[in-house]
């Protein structure tokens, strides 16, 4: 019986490990709180196109990942694709901004 407790303990210490393994954060990926952080610098850049009267903000989609903002969308005028990438730039913590915004 004694070796059947040792075999069953190291058996559950090993799911332990494992479980414990699969939480740590995975290359390329985001941890919880560069997650917040994204969703944070998003939420700036919107409201910072929101303030802009040239810019029509709903037509125009941000994301982040790992402080780099990404611009989608589309836009009447090359003079809004570059006004809103300027308006990324210039948030706090943004580290770079890929403008994907398209003439429509």
């Amino acid at each position: 019986m004694n070796k059947q407790f040792k075999a069953t303990n190291f058996f559950i210490l090993g799911l332990l490990a494992l479980s414990l393994n699969a939480c740590t954060a995975i290359s390329g990926r985001e941890t919880p709180g560069q997650y917040l952080d994204d969703a944070a610098l998003t939420a700036n850049v919107k409201a910072a196109i929101l303030q802009d009267p040239s810019l029509t903000p709903f037509q125009i989609s941000v994301e982040t990942f790992k402080e780099e903002v990404q611009l989608s969308g589309f836009v009447d005028s090359y003079k809004k694709v570059t006004r809103a990438g300027e308006i990324a730039r210039n948030v706090g913590g943004v580290k770079s901004v890929k403008n994907n915004l398209i003439v429509n």
